[in-house]
């Protein structure tokens, strides 16, 4: 038997995950323990400005008076847990607040963004089997999760190496190429899937034509368009749904991240046309829309609804915008400023780990999305206070690691 494990200290910590937890993750030898508004502690003392937010996840900050209430409702009631065997208020309420913000018909929960868009294609191919079609035509650079499905609809090569053989029938077109798109397209189409703005591929934004155009595509070919918004989606942009900035309504949508502001909670909502294609029995999740996560999801969704969040949001990521632009000014190594809202990113024309490590030392935690490429996505609750001091403190970093 192994000796019983100490974890007073951050090194008790740090020494004991690499002893017991998988190396799956490069982890920064920082352990977190608390935070509030969006800032964050760590085991330390130290205080850290977060610009990271989980990975877009903690939509709300941190602390929120309304979120832990409801969840606490949840837990005095005694019943965290009932299965989708019996209806649950909870999450009848979140997938009627979906519905109403998006325009989509109905909402199937599960636990993450994997997880909902590997409903996402499966509904795709159930879709396609009426007329014998299984070919789903993702995008180069995109990402869409770590579950075999999701990994092979990710158009990046290194998420493959290691896993072959990949699930058939699912193709790369070019991002933001609708001609790519087209050229793909055959009798064995079934759906194509898309980020509106693509996160781990570096915060590329769609252009206009381009989802309009798929749109058309879709229509005239009588295929399903799926648009994975977990990263961009919930408030991010400014608009309750990133696809809203473009007028380009997809049939299908998956959703998590910042859905549950922080409780794991993934879904995938469907308009008219694929709301009714799946049936009892096809799919199923035994964790999913539950009582916890399902009473988060709904505090997000009517804090967007109210419309201030989504004002704020606008406010903040304008500024943000602003403020990295002035930095790239000062900074020639920074050669694109791009994104919308709170989901801001900087390339850089060096590798972007230096200015992270740097501005964490300085109070400021930043994640990349590639090797080049510094993402913004702060808490959504973030205000033009702590924009600006989060600036400031990147553009400390920048001056010690990079050349002006």
């Amino acid at each position: 038997m192994k000796p019983e494990v100490t974890l007073n200290t951050t090194r008790d910590v740090i020494e004991a995950g690499k002893a017991y937890v998988m190396s799956t993750y490069a982890q920064l030898p920082v352990v977190l323990t608390g935070g509030r508004g969006c800032e964050v502690y760590d085991m330390d003392g130290n205080t850290y400005l977060d610009f990271v937010a989980g990975i877009a996840v903690n939509a709300l900050g941190y602390g929120d008076e309304e979120l832990k209430a409801e969840i606490l409702k949840i837990m005095e009631g005694g019943l965290t847990h009932c299965s989708n065997l019996y209806w649950s208020r909870p999450a009848v309420e979140a997938a009627s607040l979906i519905a109403r913000l998006s325009g989509l018909e109905k909402t199937f929960f599960c636990n993450s963004g994997a997880e909902a868009n590997e409903a996402a294609l499966k509904l795709a191919r159930k879709f396609g089997s009426r007329t014998g079609r299984s070919r789903i035509i993702s995008m180069e650079q995109s990402f869409h999760g770590r579950t075999y499905g999701a990994v092979t609809a990710t158009g990046q090569p290194k998420y493959h190496a290691g896993f072959s053989p990949m699930v058939p029938d699912i193709v790369y077109a070019r991002f933001n190429s609708l001609e790519s798109v087209e050229e793909l397209i055959d009798e064995n189409t079934c759906a194509v899937i898309t980020e509106p703005i693509q996160g781990e591929g570096g915060i590329i934004p769609a252009k206009e034509e381009f989802l309009k155009g798929l749109r058309k595509l879709c229509d005239d070919h009588d295929l399903l368009l799926i648009f994975d918004e977990v990263q961009c989606g919930m408030g991010r942009t400014g608009r309750p749904f990133a696809f809203q900035q473009y007028q380009a309504v997809p049939d299908v949508m998956t959703l998590a991240k910042g859905l549950g502001a922080g409780i794991p909670i993934g879904a995938m909502a469907a308009g008219s046309r694929a709301a009714d294609v799946l049936s009892p029995g096809d799919h199923a999740s035994t964790f999913g829309g539950s009582l916890i996560a399902a009473a988060a999801a709904s505090v997000v969704l009517r804090r967007l609804s109210e419309g201030s969040l989504l004002s704020s949001v606008e406010k903040t990521g304008a500024l943000l915008r602003e403020l990295l632009l002035d930095l790239q000014k000062e900074f020639p190594v920074i050669t694109d400023v791009r994104g919308m809202g709170l989901m801001q990113g900087i390339e850089l024309s060096c590798e972007a780990s230096p200015v992270v490590k740097a501005s964490m030392e300085k109070g400021l935690l930043l994640v990349q999305a590639g090797v080049k490429v510094i993402r913004f996505v702060p808490p959504l609750t973030v205000t033009e206070g702590e924009i600006m001091k989060g600036a400031e403190i990147l553009r400390s970093a920048f001056a010690e690691t990079v050349p002006s």
